[in-house]
């Protein structure tokens, strides 16, 4: 309930910011355009949540009949975790993308979709790949994708909001908050939906890392997995679907776009090294999440530590 109470105040602060954007743009008027077009968006994206994002990346359906044998068996594996998570079988998507990375969409458990980049197929091993899904999965039991999906809608529209604002009506002193109004509104508009979308993203990621570690049963395979797809990510492998789409970032297992060296305001996700912590003591602590590796040391990213089903 809490979880609920605290995603309903998130999104409708999106919903004021963007309904305060119309009013600053053109008063009254713009103010009440706004909160119909806040309204419209909530309800598209409500019904039609996956295939929003899935649209933007590209993604394309696979299932267990596709003729290549790796994402066959990949598929067969997300259909076999969401058994043993007591969840619908989702639909899985394949985006065309090298670097490592995957995200979970739909509005509720019963219409999801979980998406794994290429790159995740053939960078990862497979016991890696069950952890990162799992993780998916745990995202569409606690039923997050759906405002994760409503979050990158509303923070992308707020941002080209204010875009508009400042090149088309800068020179509008008529307009509530003059010029100096539509400067401060460009600048402060993305930074204010920014801040409420790594408020709901971040403290989602902990959960859902739980969560996967118990349907997947290996805690430090997703501690694994994690290490290698931010060292994939920081390692200048560019997600390019991800950077013309950026309000979608916090939806990634991993950030897509630039790494984060601790938890602070503008994270979208949590530090890795944090997670990855917080995993190895869910697997009794102090363990090696690869070999003698220790948790929090980066793992090596080589020819050799790549999968794709070693």
């Amino acid at each position: 309930m809490r979880n609920h109470l605290r995603t309903f105040t998130l999104l409708a602060a999106l919903t004021a910011l963007f309904v305060g954007v119309g009013y600053l743009i053109a008063g009254p008027s713009g103010m009440a355009i706004a909160f119909l077009m806040a309204v419209t968006m909530n309800a598209i994206s409500y019904w039609n949540a996956d295939k929003i994002v899935l649209r933007m990346y590209g993604a394309t359906e696979v299932d267990e009949s596709h003729p290549d044998l790796l994402v066959r068996s990949f598929a067969a594996d997300v259909h076999d975790l969401s058994d043993r998570a007591g969840l619908p079988r989702p639909k899985v998507y394949l985006i065309n993308s090298e670097q490592p990375n995957a995200f979970a969409t739909g509005r509720d458990p019963e219409h999801a979709a979980v998406a794994a980049n290429l790159g995740l197929l053939r960078m990862l091993d497979r016991r890696e790949i069950h952890g990162v899904m799992a993780h998916e999965l745990a995202h569409v039991k606690n039923r997050d994708t759906l405002t994760m999906t409503v979050t990158a809608t509303i923070a992308g529209a707020i941002s080209a909001l204010a875009n508009f604002a400042f090149f088309f009506g800068g020179n509008d002193r008529d307009r509530p908050g003059g010029v100096i109004g539509t400067i401060a509104l460009a600048i402060l508009a993305p930074i204010a939906a920014a801040l409420v979308q790594m408020a709901i993203s971040r403290h989602r990621e902990y959960g859902a890392d739980a969560g996967g570690a118990e349907i997947s049963g290996d805690p430090q395979a997703l501690a694994s997995a994690l290490q290698k797809i931010e060292a994939y990510a920081r390692g200048g492998m560019i997600n390019h679907q991800a950077e013309r789409n950026p309000a979608t970032s916090h939806m990634f297992i991993i950030n897509p776009l630039s790494g984060q060296g601790a938890d602070n305001l503008f994270s979208t996700h949590p530090a890795t090294q944090n997670r990855v912590a917080a995993l190895m003591k869910l697997a009794g602590g102090g363990a090696a999440v690869t070999g003698t590796r220790r948790a929090g040391t980066a793992v090596p990213v080589t020819p050799s530590a790549r999968g794709p089903w070693s």
